[in-house]
């Protein structure tokens, strides 16, 4: 057997220890046949989560002296928890131990019949489920907080979700609170803001005042980019308009009905809207910020505890479908794997439309916009920072909020790193960077600063 360095004290070389706690090996223990055969791969696993936290605390505390006083101090059971509170150890050590057996084979997933959820979706027809050795049970979900509430009761194991909804959870907005992490996003763009066919005179938004707008949640991209656009265009989108939850399937009946005159939601609706001949799309939401975030895999926090080896097979099935969903050549035959009812129950024109990035506005136009929709799995997590800054920019959040612990606690940047780099897709070499959002930059190393330069806001 090899030799490896303690973690705690990289000093002292030590041969690989016997489960008794000795420092002579399994083979070499003068007792018991019984501790004898103990599992060579249970001290693997250990000692692989072992390696993962000494990182994680070399990381913290370079310096040696600093270290071993530190660990001295508070003892390494305490130190591990405090350590686990800032960074996602749990999924760290859960990857590290990726190639044992799966715990979990047969797992429920929800999704909503959206174009967002495409990658989630696709993994089922595509295979890549069955090829992580998955037996996956997609469940199509009528709104976001069914998806939620399924979620909170383990009737999901994991779910398609709105990129900010594992940030509320975990905070306990809307809800009781359940820590999600999300290791990664499925999609950047692919929503708009559509308006009733008769509003075709009102493509200046400061006309807008008084009307009534569908949004699928309050925990949702749609929401923030649309108070951000009204906002910044003088309307305020608690007193100026009038902002309805429902959901997305719903949206488009409840357009034809007059009840709202707009409404800002993923695809396919928005082109459905055009489709029917009851709307026009007004704006794509890569208008107001390119690339920015919409849905994302997330899964429950006590899921990957319970199901490490299951979670990263999940994992690393979502990427590849995510980055096989990214490549334009593969999108037409992804739009036939997923518009069946199913999955999406589409029509395939609708689909190829939105995918493809060819499409009628519905003002006469046909507009080709490649970037409509697309798949990055990488979850930035300054992308998370902003959707917390505009949590409490509008009164959601209430109380002072550690902004960097709960994007790096729920966003598992790291580990959507290393899945890329598996299949070979170069991820950013950092875990934020500063975005653009209608002209206004945000940097995430100055939440409460970019929050106070706000004209309107309830903060």
């Amino acid at each position: 057997m090899g030799r490896y360095y303690s973690p705690y004290d990289e000093d002292q070389p030590l041969h690989l220890k016997c489960s008794c706690g000795g420092n002579h090996s399994t083979a070499d223990h003068p007792k018991s046949s019984q501790e004898f055969s103990a599992s060579v791969d249970t001290q693997i696993e250990t000692k692989a989560s072992e390696f993962v936290e000494a990182v994680l605390v070399k990381a913290l505390f370079p310096q040696d002296n600093l270290r071993r006083s530190f660990l001295k101090a508070v003892g390494k059971t305490t130190a591990m928890a405090a350590i686990s509170s800032l960074l996602p150890m749990t999924a760290l050590q859960a990857l590290a131990q990726e190639q044992r057996p799966l715990e979990k084979k047969d797992l429920q997933i929800g999704f909503l019949p959206i174009t967002c959820a495409t990658p989630i979706v696709a993994a089922d027809p595509l295979g890549f489920y069955a090829k992580n050795g998955l037996n996956v049970q997609l469940n199509r979900t009528a709104g976001w907080a069914v998806v939620r509430d399924k979620v909170i009761a383990g009737e999901f194991d994991a779910s398609h979700m709105l990129s900010p909804m594992p940030l509320a959870m975990t905070l306990g907005l809307g809800a009781a609170a359940t820590p999600m992490v999300m290791p990664a996003i499925e999609n950047v763009n692919g929503n708009a803001i559509t308006l009733h066919i008769k509003h075709k005179d009102k493509r200046d938004s400061k006309t807008w005042k008084g009307m009534r707008f569908g949004i699928p949640f309050d925990y949702s991209m749609h929401n923030f980019l649309l108070r951000y656009y009204l906002a910044e265009n003088g309307l305020d989108p608690d007193k100026d308009v009038q902002l309805r939850v429902m959901a997305p399937p719903d949206m488009v009946a409840n357009l034809r009905a007059e009840n709202i005159d707009g409404f800002i939601v993923a695809e396919p609706f928005n082109q459905r809207a055009v489709f029917d001949g009851v709307g026009f799309i007004h704006m794509l939401t890569s208008e107001i910020w390119d690339n920015h975030p919409c849905c994302a895999f997330a899964v429950p926090e006590r899921f990957v505890k319970a199901h490490p080896n299951t979670f990263a097979a999940l994992f690393r099935a979502i990427v590849a479908s995510t980055v096989h969903c990214s490549q334009m050549a593969n999108r037409p035959a992804v739009a036939q794997a997923i518009q069946g009812p199913n999955y999406l129950n589409q029509p395939l024109t609708v689909l190829e439309q939105v995918l493809l990035g060819k499409f009628a506005d519905g003002l006469g136009q046909v507009r080709n916009e490649p970037n409509r929709i697309n798949f990055d799995p990488f979850p930035w997590q300054s992308m998370a920072v902003w959707m917390l800054t505009q949590m409490k920019r509008w009164g959601y959040i209430k109380e002072e909020v550690s902004y960097a612990r709960i994007a790096e606690q729920v966003f598992l940047a790291t580990e959507a790193r290393k899945r890329m780099a598996e299949l070979g897709i170069k991820a950013p070499d950092a875990n934020a960077r500063r975005h653009t959002i209608m002209g206004r930059e945000f940097n995430p190393a100055q939440p409460e600063q970019y929050l106070k330069s706000f004209k309107i806001s309830r903060a």
